[in-house]
């Protein structure tokens, strides 16, 4: 048993009350989320959006189009989004695994979460967080997604790491051996993790705002 001082699920209630529902993911289709995930990795959500509507505006928000889009031209499109010519790289090998099935959802619907979560780690540049984002957001896979303010807001609360090598996977089974089986809670604790992340829990955090200061080990 791990020594965190707050369960998930009180978690959740505090956070939700603190900060509402965040309706994530704010897209048109699961296309549009698959693209979205990939472009927000490592940068804030604004500048993702300023990418999808560039993307949008040239009628490029299908796997087939980007697919058949030189890369220079996406590498403009995409540019709010930070490293853009990485990123089209990462999405083109993205979405070539959608291709492999003429494109069909509803085959990668059908998989179990474990299958299709390998398939979208071996796929160059595409990590566990983005993976997992995929899964949960697009296809709604019941698979909490962690990120960096998960483990910063989980070690401040008391989180021990036992290998440190696998800190991720740790603190994702922490929460999902702990959270009813809903994708609806995976959803929204994972958005409000990273508005109270980007808000209050930073490098040099406002504890005394935090709706979790009762937790906190000194």
């Amino acid at each position: 048993m791990n020594s965190c001082n707050i369960e998930p699920i009180e978690l959740f209630h505090l956070l939700l009350k603190y900060f509402g529902p965040q309706h994530w993911w704010p897209a048109s289709s699961k296309y549009e989320i698959i693209i979205g995930t990939l472009l927000a990795q490592g940068v804030n959500w604004k500048n993702v959006e300023k990418a999808i509507s560039n993307l949008e505006s040239e009628n490029l928000l299908s796997p087939q189009k980007i697919l058949n889009t030189s890369e220079e031209k996406l590498i403009e499109l995409i540019k709010p989004s930070r490293y853009p010519s990485i990123k089209v790289k990462r999405l083109k090998n993205l979405l070539r695994i959608f291709e492999e099935k003429n494109f069909n959802l509803s085959y990668f619907q059908n998989l179990k979460v474990h299958d299709f979560r390998e398939i979208l780690l071996k796929v160059n540049g595409i990590g566990r967080e983005t993976a997992d984002s995929i899964l949960l957001y697009a296809f709604n896979k019941s698979i909490f997604v962690v990120d960096a303010y998960t483990k910063r807001i989980l070690e401040r609360h008391g989180f021990k790491v036992k290998i440190k090598s696998r800190w991720y996977e740790e603190m994702r089974l922490y929460f999902e051996e702990r959270l009813p089986k809903n994708v609806n809670i995976y959803n929204e604790l994972h958005a409000l993790i990273v508005i109270l992340g980007n808000t209050l829990c930073k490098k040099n955090p406002m504890c005394e705002k935090c709706p979790l200061k009762k937790f906190f080990k000194k």
